[in-house]
């Protein structure tokens, strides 16, 4: 259900802002929205190739670079690996927790710190190009799981 949201959410930020959601860039979203947690470019790509035979590497990341461009997907940059934006009507830059057991990623919408970064980059006379914030640790659920063992 959350998926179709997103999906219903990008289709409508396509619309408003003249972007053309391409059925390939469309197929790619779909696929980072179906996977159980990070996905990376060739994973992506030998799923597609599954449907749409002649599919390349350049077909995948197109689609990719539209979606992170867009803020339809987010890059997880020490995984190399692409996760779904579950928050597409809204441009933002992504947190995330990431459990270092079990692999899930959980995104924090948090506008206050990008704000605290950016406002700390212009005071340090710096442009930064991009924003993503990794944080590393254990999961409640895989802590429990430690704590019951």
């Amino acid at each position: 259900m959350q998926n179709q949201r997103v999906i219903e959410e990008v289709e409508q930020r396509c619309a408003r802002d003249q972007l053309r959601l391409t059925p390939t860039r469309r197929r790619v979203l779909e696929l980072v929205l179906q996977a159980d947690g990070p996905v990376k470019a060739y994973d992506l790509l030998d799923q597609l190739k599954s449907e749409q035979p002649n599919a390349a590497p350049p077909t995948v990341y197109r689609a990719l670079e539209f979606l992170l461009e867009h803020h339809f997907i987010h890059r997880l940059e020490t995984l190399n690996a692409f996760v779904s934006c579950f928050h597409p009507r809204h441009q933002h830059h992504g947190q995330f927790l990431i459990c270092e057991e079990c692999g899930t990623v959980k995104e924090m919408a948090e506008n206050r710190l990008s704000e605290d970064l950016a406002r700390m980059a212009r005071e340090a006379d710096f442009m930064p190009s991009r924003e993503v914030l990794e944080v590393y640790g254990i999961c409640s659920r895989c802590r429990h799981a430690h704590k019951a063992g």
